[in-house]
């Protein structure tokens, strides 16, 4: 069931929506050769603390930390350690989440580890217009999948791989809510949107083909190919007058 979220309830997801996002611009300036994934996620921790809000991830379906930091060929899920020091010109997916309140923030950002070559530059900004060509697409009468149809098309275009495991998803007082979103497929199917609707649109990108596996932590995804991949994230509210960014940054693209 699709839950239709009153202005008072999407006032609460928002406020959830922007810690996480004052969290990860936070994180992003962290972000350089010698820090370790698992020094992120101790910031990230002591963050959320300091906003009275509690990580979403820590715990959910068992998983052990409150950040996910995908490092290069690492989709998604990547596991926070204390042996994985960033080096320069790697690129690192930060995906974070909060709960305030009872109501759910999600959001995610693949950041440069320094200089970065030209093509993990491409593929970084692909990856974050892609998700902004998807949620233009996200307007009260349009079908669930025009907005998988638009990232699909645009990723294709330019010469790379849409991850099919792993999509976006309805959030609300719950981190994982119906609909899921995926990042592919052909336009005018699914459910029509509707003013109220909130939803996780994360495309994750790959620079060779889509296929991924998951390694013995049985959390953090990889591309099968072992090329880069990167992910973006934002949590949107479907309105009367278009779709309205929860966790829009300081840093974004738009």
């Amino acid at each position: 069931m699709i839950i239709l979220r009153s202005r008072a309830e999407i006032e609460k997801i928002k406020t959830s929506c922007l810690i996480v996002a004052e969290i990860l611009d936070l994180l992003l300036e962290h972000i350089m050769p010698g820090i370790t994934t698992w020094e992120l996620n101790a910031i990230s921790e002591e963050l959320a603390s300091k906003k009275h809000a509690k990580p979403a991830f820590k715990g959910y379906q068992g998983y052990p930390f409150a950040l996910c930091a995908s490092v290069n060929e690492e989709v998604v899920h990547g596991m926070p350690s204390k042996h994985r020091r960033l080096k320069e010109g790697d690129i690192i997916s930060l995906d974070f989440g909060v709960v305030l309140d009872g109501y759910y923030g999600d959001c995610a950002v693949t950041a440069p580890v320094g200089e970065i070559a030209e093509e993990a530059a491409r593929l970084c900004a692909v990856t974050e217009e892609c998700l902004y060509v998807g949620i233009s697409q996200a307007i009260s009468g349009n079908r669930l999948s025009d907005i998988s149809h638009a990232i699909q098309d645009y990723v294709e275009a330019r010469g790379y791989s849409v991850v099919r495991e792993f999509v976006g998803h309805g959030i609300g007082q719950h981190l994982h809510e119906s609909p899921q979103i995926p990042n592919y497929g052909p336009p005018g199917k699914g459910v029509r949107l509707k003013p109220g609707m909130v939803l996780a649109v994360e495309p994750m990108i790959n620079a060779g083909g889509p296929d991924v596996e998951i390694l013995e932590d049985q959390w953090t995804a990889v591309t099968r190919d072992r090329k880069l991949s990167a992910h973006f994230e934002h949590t949107i509210a479907i309105t009367e007058d278009g779709p309205q960014v929860l966790t829009r940054r300081e840093t974004a693209l738009q």
